[in-house]
């Protein structure tokens, strides 16, 4: 079973409205244009200081989509989603603002499968902030960077796969 959630969750069908929803829902709530970078099998191995932001998928497809940065890229988030609002830590209201933008790229992302008529939803948002922090899924991830100016502003992990 394990293998075959590996080979669905590859389908580039698949992988296309995770990507065109961030890029279009970042673009909409930073004005910051993300560029997609080559995407790679991985570990959810994070080094440093990171900030995960989490939401769930269930129906059609199930898993974890993950939003992992550094701690400066969440506070330029933060800081765009608070309409310029100076972020010098990342308190709660700038934690709410970083899973409310992750809650957007998913509810968009749902709404593209279902324009495409396959059922899925999503889970209320969550977020993780730590150092080293080492995270399991059922479903291998698969990892792909998301750039701006050709330097990795975040990456995004898609650990979702079909029954």
């Amino acid at each position: 079973v394990g293998w075959k959630l590996i080979m669905k969750a590859l389908n580039v069908a698949h992988i296309n409205p995770f990507l065109q929803s961030s890029q279009s829902v970042i673009e909409m709530a930073t004005q910051i244009k993300v560029t997609v970078g080559k995407p790679e099998i991985a570990k959810l191995n994070f080094p440093g200081t990171s900030v995960i932001l989490g939401v769930g998928v269930t129906g059609a497809l199930k898993g974890q989509v993950l939003l992992a940065m550094t701690e400066g890229n969440a506070k330029i988030f933060a800081s765009k989603m608070m309409m310029g609002m100076p972020i010098e830590t990342l308190d709660e209201m700038a934690k709410s603002a970083l899973c409310e933008l992750s809650n957007m790229i998913m509810g968009n992302t749902a709404t593209l499968f279902a324009s495409s008529g396959i059922a899925m939803d999503i889970t209320p948002p969550f977020s993780m902030q730590g150092d080293n922090l080492t995270l399991q899924t059922d479903v291998q991830a698969l990892r792909i960077p998301m750039l701006e100016n050709g330097a990795e502003l975040f990456a995004l992990y898609l650990c979702v796969g079909e029954e």
